[in-house]
């Protein structure tokens, strides 16, 4: 018998449940929605989740068509699944949770005695260190940007090959591999030797459907290529950045793109441009460096030194 919170999957059978992680503004119980398939034949476990970030739906659509597609009896190990972290957030349609101000995914490994978050945090990372490979869904927020994957351990970390390797087998097609801030689940999973990586499955408000499969077949792609299930996988060729360029709007105004999500541009190329109203240009904003596209802002007026769009730079065939 596998048990998370009050999910118990004896072999060959999957459970839901709840995972406590304390109670609302009303004293009224919080339990995070779970998931346990337990695989008829012993092996390895897979732990997955989504929404850290509670407007990045995607996640929460990969988790509702991925687990029934899984068949215990045909499954080899363990799949734990943590269908929505910050439950919070989520429930407010909000990025960080609203009872602390945090992003969820900036508080690993959390604090069973500390705020909201903290105390999130250290309940589902408890969870996951109880699994071979951590899978963590993310999307760009409500920006445009292109399907990824993250390796942010960084790349002199004892465990960042076994993380790129567990990013190729997703095979999204484009891998980020930079270092990311403290307290994220991929920062922090590698420091318990678990490879971990940190799918950004677009951006989109509410759920975008083609996003989702991309994450499902991304994941079944794990799931045969570490054994959990039977098939081969062949991950194609996929371009992996090292950095970012970032630029933010010289000028207020409405903003134009010069190229879209996934294409490549050359340094000089146009970007975007920032207009009036009324048609006249106010600013053109060209590449510094050669790179990919990846992630733009989604509504089109901007003010001074706002965030516009981003390039991916370093690239690499990986």
């Amino acid at each position: 018998m596998i048990s998370l919170g009050s999910a118990a999957a004896a072999p060959g059978e999957v459970a839901t449940g709840r995972l406590p992680i304390g109670e609302t503004r009303d004293g009224s119980s919080v339990g995070l929605p779970v998931a346990v398939v337990n695989g008829a034949e012993a092996g390895e476990t897979l732990y997955l989740q989504a929404a850290s970030d509670g407007d990045e739906a995607n996640g929460v659509g990969v988790v509702r068509e991925f687990v029934p597609r899984i068949d215990p009896a045909a499954l080899r190990g363990a799949i734990l699944v943590v269908g929505i972290v910050n439950y919070h957030g989520f429930q407010a349609g909000e990025h960080r949770n609203p009872l602390d101000d945090t992003k969820t995914n900036r508080a690993y490994p959390g604090d069973d005695a500390g705020t909201t978050s903290e105390r999130i945090a250290a309940t589902t990372f408890e969870a996951a260190s109880r699994a071979d490979y951590i899978v963590d869904l993310h999307q760009g927020s409500t920006s445009r940007m292109i399907h990824e994957v993250r390796v942010r351990c960084g790349r002199h970390h004892r465990m960042h090959d076994a993380c790129l390797d567990l990013a190729r087998a997703f095979d999204a097609g484009t891998i980020l591999d930079q270092k990311g801030p403290e307290g994220q689940l991929a920062r922090v999973g590698p420091d318990e030797g678990i490879p971990t990586i940190d799918p950004e499955l677009g951006g989109a408000v509410g759920i975008d459907p083609a996003s989702v499969e991309v994450g499902v077949q991304g994941l079944m792609n794990v799931c045969r290529s570490y054994d959990f299930l039977p098939g081969e996988t062949s991950p194609g060729e996929q371009t992996c950045a090292r950095d970012f360029d970032q630029y933010v709007a010289p000028a207020g105004g409405i903003v134009e793109f010069g190229a879209e999500p996934g294409e490549t541009v050359a340094a000089g190329d146009r970007l975007f441009r920032v207009t009036d109203v009324f048609g006249s240009e106010k600013a053109v904003v060209t590449a510094n460096t050669g790179g990919l596209f990846w992630r733009t802002r989604r509504l089109a007026q901007v003010g001074t030194g706002e965030y516009v769009c981003s390039v991916g730079t370093d690239l690499r065939t990986c």
